[in-house]
């Protein structure tokens, strides 16, 4: 039963999977990304959402105003005082998304073996024969033969509710498409997606630079969400924007993939990324199904060896409709967790779905079986492997104390941080207890005011696996001059015991920096 991705235990009993998992303050490792929308944007929602798990809020510009975001957005702030819980914001980019535009919201029902027609005259009503869409240069970017897939909200995968089409003809601006399968499209939008081709449009369209403008730089966004990235180009034209703005400058980059040309692309992308988005969604599309897995296992590699969170998307589709996943679903979030990934995203499973918080529990709680046997051991010398030697400071630092944390079965890591990096790199090598990240904040000036930094860093965390942030009062350093700030350890050590991840006679590792020195100690506590 030993697989070098499994760590079972020989003889494991059989009647032990039927046990029942302990609930703990932290789900899971493994970070849950949710999309809030219509479903899940009261106060009561949002904070039953955080209970069960979420850690980021993801805000999708594909579809409603400002305004609707903003009050969705006040909503999350009231639960996060509430649930005393941090969250953090994800703004998705809109992209060159190809979008059909159905103005009536009559369900379409669309014929296998008919033609139908893509025109991008809006003025047009969307019928069974005519599909008004958002973009002049499809008939100049297709050709006779090509594919062109057609769903809501990226794509179900389900075949009653998305289409196949086959282009026959280009009519000047017009599509002639012939439909390879019955079903019925409903709603106002649904996404357009032409397999293999490359659309001239920017990744950072000017909607998405009005949205960052005047929501995302007001509220203080911790991640943007890069949507259809093709090129590391893209990555540094979109963080060139953001420095406009002087409070989105610590802004993270999270580059999705969700096509060919990105995928091509990868590793210049993943350089200059924080952290990559695997699109399954339209990758499914662009790829041969038989080869989706083999891109998400190179890629999770490549996102843990650079050190950088790899978050997975499109994993229990079915739950938008149903209270329980399907086999293949439950296994594939197993699947992504033994990958490496550090988050799971879920798209219209909270933004639309009837079950929006069961589904962060459910998927929090597969997450957590499937980090039982995730083989660290095996991952840490692949990592240490492909760090090679000589190490950096900062890294042999982080690689030896998980190692010692793990020799001396400690419950928990406390990493005491200003920027947040030391955690992460704590993180990289996977420990096998939470890092409690105490991130100290400082004080900076522009010459004009005095602010702290600190929750930027602290939120940002919320996507890396295996890693819990605190904020730590800003009058204790990060560094200290004469050994290690019992006070400010205290506070930690209190807040591990609140909840729940230590408890009396419990080995703790402590990694702070004192002075030029970086110091890892062992604690052991008392009654």
């Amino acid at each position: 039963m030993h697989a070098n991705h499994l760590l079972l235990e020989e003889p494991i009993r059989m009647a032990s999977i039927l046990e029942p998992s302990k609930p703990t303050f932290f789900p899971a490792m493994t970070k849950i990304v949710g999309t809030l929308g219509p479903k899940s944007r009261s106060v009561q929602i949002i904070s039953d959402c955080l209970k069960a798990g979420m850690s980021v809020a993801r805000f999708d510009f594909s579809w409603g105003d400002t305004e609707f975001h903003q009050e969705t957005l006040e909503n999350l702030k009231l639960a996060v005082k509430k649930t005393r819980k941090l969250c953090a914001v994800m703004l998705d980019t809109v992209g060159p998304e190809l979008q059909v535009v159905n103005k009536t919201e009559h369900p379409i029902s669309l014929q296998a073996d008919s033609l139908v027609v893509l025109t991008p005259d809006l003025e047009k009503e969307a019928t069974s024969n005519t599909l008004p869409i958002n973009f002049n240069g499809l008939s100049k970017a297709v050709k006779k033969g090509d594919t062109i897939f057609i769903g809501q909200y990226l794509f179900t995968g389900s075949e009653t509710t998305s289409v196949w089409l086959e282009v026959t003809d280009v009519n000047g601006d017009d599509v002639v498409c012939l439909i390879k399968n019955s079903s019925t499209l409903s709603g106002s939008l649904y996404t357009l997606h032409v397999s293999q081709i490359r659309i001239d449009l920017p990744t950072l369209t000017d909607k998405d630079k009005e949205v960052i403008s005047t929501w995302g730089a007001p509220n203080n966004m911790d991640f943007l969400s890069l949507s259809y990235t093709r090129h590391a180009e893209d990555v540094r034209h979109a963080r060139e924007f953001l420095s406009q703005f002087g409070n989105l400058s610590q802004t993270q980059i999270f580059a999705k993939i969700e096509n060919v040309e990105g995928l091509n692309h990868f590793d210049e992308i993943l350089s200059e990324a924080d952290g990559i988005i695997l699109s399954r969604g339209n990758l499914g599309i662009d790829l041969p199904p038989e080869k989706v897995f083999l891109f998400q296992k190179a890629a999770v590699y490549k996102c843990n060896m650079a050190g950088k969170p790899a978050v997975v998307t499109r994993v229990v589709d079915s739950m938008t409709d149903n209270l329980r996943p399907t086999r293949a679903e439950a296994t594939d979030v197993a699947n992504a967790v033994l990958d490496g990934s550090d988050a799971i995203l879920l798209g219209a499973e909270t933004l639309r779905g009837l079950y929006p918080v069961e589904t962060i529990s459910i998927v929090g709680k597969i997450c957590a079986e499937a980090e039982k046997v995730f083989n660290q051991d095996l991952y840490f010398k692949k990592t240490v492997k492909y760090v090679g030697e000589p190490m950096t400071h900062l890294e042999s630092i982080a690689s030896t104390a998980v190692r010692a944390a793990i020799k001396v079965k400690a419950s928990v890591i406390i990493c005491f941080t200003s920027s947040g990096r030391a955690a992460r790199l704590i993180a990289k090598y996977r420990p096998t207890m939470p890092v409690l990240s105490v991130v100290v904040p400082q004080l900076k000036t522009n010459q004009l005011r005095w602010t702290f930094t600190g929750a930027f860093e602290a939120r940002q965390s919320l996507i890396v696996r295996g890693i819990f942030p605190t904020l730590a009062d800003p009058r204790h350093p990060a560094e200290s001059g004469n050994g290690a700030n019992e006070s400010i350890l205290k506070v930690a050590l209190d807040h591990g015991k609140a909840t729940g991840v230590i408890k009396p006679h419990d080995r703790v590792l402590v990694c702070q920096k004192v002075g030029d020195a970086s110091l890892v100690k062992i604690i052991e506590l008392e009654d």
